[in-house]
């Protein structure tokens, strides 16, 4: 019920395409399976499970991580609407540290992204009312939260929508220093 994994040009990060059954009454879809997974969830478990609701079309959340010892990998599913979803290298020595990759998630298309440990993680809103599943391989740590402002110029994102809304929490997550050598794990 999942296409093979595509490998994004972030080690670690990869997209899934579902592949749903679909007949008159509409249609079924696998959400996860760790067996079908395995090659990208490589056996994490998977311990804690979150839902987002985004109204405004433009609005961003993010960029968001967890430090370690408790840093997280993290499937991320759109069930209603459309989103372009960004996860961000910040892992120390990665031949991809501070480069970004986005893919759009939509409901329609049943696909998902994987965020390893490491990375920081975003998105923009494409649609109203855009709902996001989120699964986590490591729980939420309030002491552990951490985030990288979503215009960082090191970062250059090339968000698709000029920004409608953001958290203040989010507003003020701070640049990146040009001492930041990157997480270490």
């Amino acid at each position: 019920m999942f296409a093979e994994p595509r490998w994004a040009p972030i080690a670690g990060v990869a997209v899934i395409e579902g592949r749903p059954f679909r007949d008159d009454r509409g249609a079924f879809a696998r959400l996860f399976c760790d067996d079908a997974l395995h090659p990208v969830n490589a056996g994490r478990p998977i311990v804690q499970i979150n839902h987002s609701l985004t109204r405004k079309v433009g609005a961003l959340r993010g960029l968001h991580y967890q430090k370690p010892p408790h840093a997280e990998g993290k499937w991320v599913r759109c069930l209603a609407g459309r989103v372009w979803d960004v996860a961000v290298d910040l892992r120390a020595g990665s031949p991809t540290f501070l480069q970004y990759f986005g893919v759009e998630l939509s409901s329609k298309a049943m696909n998902a992204v994987f965020i390893p440990e490491g990375c920081a993680h975003g998105f923009q809103t494409l649609e109203a009312d855009c709902e996001l599943l989120y699964l986590h391989t490591a729980r939420y740590e309030s002491g552990a939260e951490a985030g990288v402002r979503w215009d960082d110029p090191r970062l250059a994102i090339d968000w698709p929508l000029p920004v409608s809304e953001i958290s203040t929490r989010d507003r003020g997550h701070p640049l990146l220093q040009s001492s930041f050598k990157g997480i270490v794990s």
